[in-house]
């Protein structure tokens, strides 16, 4: 046998015996890593942060709750169906979490009108207003009231300067 073979021989002996390559991860003398580990998502990592908030805050599911809405300035509503909801009383905090949709107002009317405050009233009014005046075709486009008071207003004839220097 020369060096070569024998040489071939121990590197065969080796791949068979530990699994080909090493993998420890360090240099000479530190210990030899026993299983590879899997990095968590970072979506996980966030999942697993906000359960772990919620559960300093003692929030507690409430079930039986079908659907959640939410009504926004611009007249939109997020709506969850089947949402999962959770409160903590003490820290005055509602978490609800789950599928939604953000839909105009006018898709969700027939049921809806149960929970409408009064800004919402408002612009129901306006709605059935337009859409009354107008139309199928008006109701489809809301109309936009224009504010005068955004203008900057005409300056007056004369010399500020002198006005003020008399006084």
């Amino acid at each position: 046998m020369t060096d070569a073979d024998l040489a071939e021989a121990r590197a065969k002996m080796i791949a068979k015996r530990f699994g080909g390559a090493s993998v420890s991860t360090g240099g000479k003398g530190t210990v030899r890593r026993k299983k590879k580990t899997t990095s968590r998502s970072s979506a996980a990592q966030s999942d697993a942060k906000l359960g772990a908030a919620l559960k300093k805050l003692g929030a507690t599911n409430i079930p039986g709750i079908e659907e959640v809405n939410f009504f926004k300035e611009d007249g939109k509503v997020i709506h969850f169906l089947n949402p999962r909801v959770q409160a903590s009383i003490q820290a005055n905090t509602y978490i609800i979490s789950g599928p939604n949709d953000t839909k105009p107002l006018q898709d969700l009317l027939p049921g809806i009108v149960s929970q409408l405050g009064m800004d919402n009233i408002s612009q129901l009014q306006n709605f059935a207003a337009s859409a009354a005046a107008g139309g199928v075709g008006a109701a489809a486009t809301p109309e936009v009231v224009e504010d005068d008071d955004d203008e900057v207003p005409d300056l007056v004839d004369g010399n500020f300067e002198e006005v003020s220097e008399s006084k």
